[in-house]
């Protein structure tokens, strides 16, 4: 075990070390220039005229963009390997201190979505397989389909406006921390959570009922009737656990789903997170930022993709990781 997780950490090195020169190439060929903004904002200065273009190189030098692209890049790796992210070439603060200010945000809505969808999915595919071909297998079919087909801004919209236009009752855009009100903290959390949640919900409850009619038809679950075990034990107890290592597997995979989900629901819904940092870096060219949460964010998948393969051993002990 040891030496697959070894082996494991070194192969992620590569792949971190080409994540990093996508992002800075690809931050660095978006239209429009973080130099020229800077100097519309510091005076409305054009781009004739050789005041402005020796600000421009002024500029250029300091945020350390007036070197080719690969040299970038080293120094970028460099700084990464001894913890510094860079600064934001706005305010001047440190990325990891932007990111540890909005990171605990996108994390309870990811927590909370993640619960929702694995608290929907997996009682709804186990109920759609034991009634498989009877009304209510059809209904859940049907209902994880529309959640599959409707896109997450779609749902957003709708939680926002059908409650109001019905009830009377919106959806809070004023942000509360959990320490100043626990209960109105909570309530402006949920409704972003159950946007990514009952999207991710719907592809799970799908795989969930096709892995468990498989494992049904499996010789042991026959004995284990023939044994005179009652119908939920040799459901939960020896079909469910069974059929879960795929499910685990998308789950694991849902976790970047919910992290790129949260700049549309961030963004719908006003939240100070992560999501909606990289949309106004990206809008004002703050490459560092953009950078700073790109790389931060595959290196975090990375391990969770790795804790998912390590929890298959622990799902079917003949799996054996080697």
């Amino acid at each position: 075990m040891s030496t697959y997780i070894i082996r494991r950490l070194l192969a992620m090195i590569p792949t971190w070390l080409i994540i990093i020169f996508t992002v800075i190439a690809l931050v660095r060929l978006m239209p429009g220039s973080v130099v020229d903004i800077l100097l519309q904002e510091q005076g409305g200065q054009g781009q004739l005229g050789g005041r402005a273009n020796v600000e421009r190189n002024e500029l250029l030098k300091r945020m350390g963009l007036d070197v080719p692209i690969p040299i970038q890049y080293l120094r970028y790796v460099g700084g990464v390997v001894q913890g510094d992210f860079g600064r934001s070439l706005w305010s001047q603060e440190p990325v990891t201190r932007l990111i540890a200010q909005r990171m605990p945000v996108t994390a309870e809505v990811a927590v909370l979505a993640f619960t929702t969808a694995v608290i929907i999915a997996i009682p709804v595919g186990v109920l759609s397989a034991i009634r498989r071909d009877q009304g209510t297998d059809y209904l859940l079919r049907g209902i994880t389909v529309a959640g599959i087909s409707v896109p997450g801004f779609a749902i957003g919209t709708a939680i926002i406006l059908f409650p109001q236009l019905w009830w009377g009752w919106g959806v809070s855009f004023n942000y509360v921390t959990l320490t100043e009100d626990p209960l109105a903290h909570l309530k402006i959390l949920i409704p972003p959570a159950l946007v990514l949640g009952i999207q991710l919900s719907a592809s799970s409850a799908r795989l969930t009922r096709t892995m468990m009619l498989e494992v049904l038809q499996q010789d042991y679950i026959r004995t284990a009737r023939a044994k005179g075990l009652i119908e939920s034990t040799v459901i939960m107890k020896h079909g469910l656990k069974n059929a879960l290592i795929p499910v685990v597997t998308v789950f694991g995979g849902q976790i970047e789903g919910l992290l790129g989900g949260s700049v549309i629901t961030e963004t719908i819904f006003a939240l100070p997170g992560l999501g909606r940092l990289m949309v106004n870096s990206i809008n004002t060219r703050d490459y560092p930022v953009v950078q700073g949460i790109v790389v931060m964010t595959a290196m975090f998948l990375m391990m969770m993709n790795l804790l998912v393969d390590l929890s298959y051993g622990w799902l079917d002990p003949r799996i054996r990781l080697r």
